[in-house]
Parts: structure tokens; sequence; C-alpha cells
């Protein structure tokens, strides 16, 4: 009987495609926790990005619920979209969590046009760490 040939292109292909499996399930997992708790998530995250000085406000509520809304799209989104939205972004860290990221992406972009929102401070990865220090809890342990 031959023996199989196991060849280093096939051995690399396989840690690839392990890796990107384990990406995607970490993936799955943030966004479906993102959802469950985005009313939590949206009260911490603004409440950080005020004490912060991050964002100037002019109603509090106005801005939790655009958070609760985007929390909740987000596990809906197609992938292309959520990558087409944090592409600026995506070399701002190495390995940063994907709703953290979209979020960024969203203050800096997109909540500026709110009317609720008065001004918008400070460099975009100080508005990352900043978003990113309420969503860290999300990523699953390694």
């Amino acid at each position: 009987m031959a023996k199989a040939h196991i060849s280093a292109t096939n051995a690399t292909d396989k840690t690839i495609r392990a890796i990107d499996r384990k990406r995607e399930r970490e993936r799955r997992f943030i966004l479906k926790k993102a959802k469950e708790n985005a009313e939590e998530f949206a009260i911490r995250l603004t409440q950080r990005l005020i004490d912060r000085e991050i964002i100037e406000i002019n109603s509090v509520q106005s801005v939790q619920e655009v958070f609760i809304q985007q929390l909740k799209n987000l596990v809906t989104m197609d992938d292309f979209d959520i990558q087409l939205k944090v592409a600026p972004n995506r070399t701002l860290i190495p390995d940063p969590n994907i709703v953290s990221l979209y979020l960024t992406q969203y203050v800096i972009e997109d909540l500026i046009n709110n009317p609720a929102i008065e001004d918008i401070f400070g460099e975009d990865i100080d508005v990352y760490r900043a978003i990113d220090s309420i969503f860290k809890v999300l990523r699953p342990p390694q």
C-alpha cells in the first residue's frame, strides 16, 4: 500500500483553515454577546465616551439608542459590509476586537451627523481604546 504524501503546503493550508475557523467562531461569539447585552453595553459605552471627553452630547438617551441599534444590527450584517466599514481602521492595532473597531469607525464617520452630538474629540486610537475598554470583555478567553 502506498504511503500518503503530506506536503508542507498541505500542512500550511490546514493551519490557515484552522486559524480562520477559530477567528470566525470568535467573531460570531462576540457579535452574539454584543447583541444579547446591547442595552448594558450602550449605557456603559456612552458613559465611557463622555467620561474620556471623546464626545460632547446634548441627549444621552438618544446616543444610547443609536448604540443599541448598532449593536443589535451587527449580528445580521453581511461580513462584507462590516469589513467595508472597518477598512480605514483595520491597521489601527494588531488583532482588534471587531465590535470595537466597527463602533470606532461608526463614531468617527456617522455619529457626528446625529443631532444629539455636539462634537467628537480625539484621534482614532483614542476613540478605539475608549470603546475597547468596554468591549474587551466580549473576547473569549484564549
